[in-house]
């Protein structure tokens, strides 16, 4: 087998992604999102992307950020609005961005066809729902399903915790939500973990990925990852001082009542 190439930096790790790629993109809103990746892809201009996200961004950081430099013109997502999407919102009202609206369950499940090799498959997902249109229908026993099609990526952005140096990946509790998936679902698979490590170091039993899916590695130290990616606040883009939605609003003041703070 063939190690996978640890390169310098991030920019050196998203190096090449063309214009127009489809980009799988890790996360399930900042948990596991692969900040410092999607901040190199920004640096490098490539424009015109269809990204693939359980999330379409949060505050102004990360996948939100490569949103607003106006680089993807479609989104394929399970939940794209929240009370901290406000750069999606705007860019969606304003008919500046596409969105692919598909449940969490198939998202995930079309990404891993695209790894197994599957041409399409049923599920009844979707059925009787506006996300039933334009889809092939087939009734099996007496339920009816809905032919989905697999997410192939031409690149996917992860983020681990620990690689070794063949490329084999180990995640850190729910930061690994789309990961092993979209590693699988990709072209050039590229991760960041905190650590890299040698070959034989990774406790077999505990390896997720397996180094065939990896192509690029780049180890960023989690310290250095916090104080680059995140802003002051909550640790997922969200402040208070933005100011957020009135929905949002409402949701902060009835925390702050849970928690006996009725300020």
């Amino acid at each position: 087998m063939s190690a996978a190439a640890i390169v310098p930096d991030t920019d050196a790790a998203v190096a090449g992604i063309r214009d127009g790629a489809t980009v799988l993109i890790g996360g399930f809103g900042s948990a596991g999102q692969p900040m410092e990746l999607i901040d190199a892809l920004r640096r490098s201009g490539a424009r015109e992307l269809t990204v693939v996200n359980n999330n379409a961004g949060n505050g102004d950081t990360g996948l939100a950020a490569l949103l607003a430099a106006g680089q993807v013109r479609k989104i394929i997502c399970s939940f794209p609005r929240q009370s901290d999407s406000w750069v999606f919102d705007e860019l969606y009202r304003s008919g500046r961005i596409e969105l692919e609206l598909v449940p969490q369950g198939n998202l995930a499940e079309r990404m891993r066809a695209a790894g197994a090799g599957i041409g399409a498959f049923y599920c009844p997902t979707g059925v009787g729902t506006p996300l039933a249109e334009g889809k092939e229908r087939r009734v099996i026993e007496g339920r009816e399903y809905l032919l989905e099609y697999p997410i192939q990526g031409d690149v996917a952005l992860i983020k681990a915790h620990r690689a070794d140096t063949l490329g084999n990946l180990v995640y850190r509790k729910t930061a690994r939500n789309f990961g092993p998936v979209m590693a699988t679902a990709a072209a050039l698979t590229v991760v960041q973990v905190d650590e890299i490590v040698d070959a034989g170091q990774l406790d077999p039993e505990a390896v997720v990925t397996p180094g065939i899916f990896v192509d690029r590695v780049v180890a960023l130290s989690p310290a250095g990852a916090e104080a680059t990616s995140e802003p002051k606040g909550r640790g997922d883009g969200w402040t208070e001082e933005r100011g957020t939605s009135d929905e949002g609003r409402r949701r902060l003041r009835a925390v702050r009542r849970r928690a006996g703070n009725t300020a």
